[in-house]
């Protein structure tokens, strides 16, 4: 277990670095939210926490509609959490609009900019964060190829490798002139079972 930790622990301090080296407001291009939409749509599994916190296991489910225009992500929270948090991305002219439900609060909206750059795609808004204004980074970091092996398959088959999904954050009456990690989710494909 302490490995795990260590390896989430390692890739949540890479993505902090990477988001500090890649300015996607700059150096990415706009990407329409078609191209965005399928990526993600799937099963998946993988380890997530906050800054600081211990990780916990979680399953990805990914919808995207039929016009490609929406995007659904819910996050289960293992099975000691009560409830899931619902992600509802959708298309609004050339932005991004997004409903966020975690079983408890209000529902949470905010507008965000998609950039595409190397295979990346990033979320960018402005918004408030513990009452502090703030840039908001949805980063979906592409992985590797990976093997996923099924259970009635005795045949790992290949699949994308996955995302690794960063939220961060960057206040805007901080010196710190970069993002600050806030959570990331790993998503590892699950093959379906036949």
């Amino acid at each position: 277990m302490p490995l795990k930790i260590d390896r989430l622990n390692l890739m949540l301090g890479l993505a902090i670095v990477l988001s500090v080296f890649s300015s996607f407001s700059v150096m990415a291009a706009k990407v329409s939210f078609k191209e965005f939409c399928p990526q993600l749509v799937g099963q998946w599994a993988g380890d997530a926490a906050k800054a600081g916190e211990i990780p916990k296991k979680v399953a990805v489910t990914g919808f995207c509609s039929h016009d490609q225009r929406q995007l659904i992500l819910s996050v289960s929270i293992g099975t000691k959490a009560p409830f899931s948090e619902t992600w509802w991305f959708r298309e609004q002219g050339d932005q991004v609009l997004l409903t966020y439900y975690d079983g408890v609060a209000e529902d949470k909206q905010q507008v965000f900019s998609l950039y595409r750059q190397n295979g990346d795609y990033s979320l960018l808004g402005e918004g408030v964060v513990n009452a502090r204004p703030a840039l908001i980074q949805l980063l979906f970091d592409a992985q590797a190829q990976a093997q996923v092996q099924t259970q009635t398959q005795t045949q790992a088959q290949n699949q994308a490798g996955g995302w690794q999904w960063t939220q961060n954050i960057q206040y805007l009456d901080d010196d710190i002139d970069r993002y600050q990690l806030f959570r990331g989710i790993e998503m590892t494909p699950v093959a379906p079972s036949h």
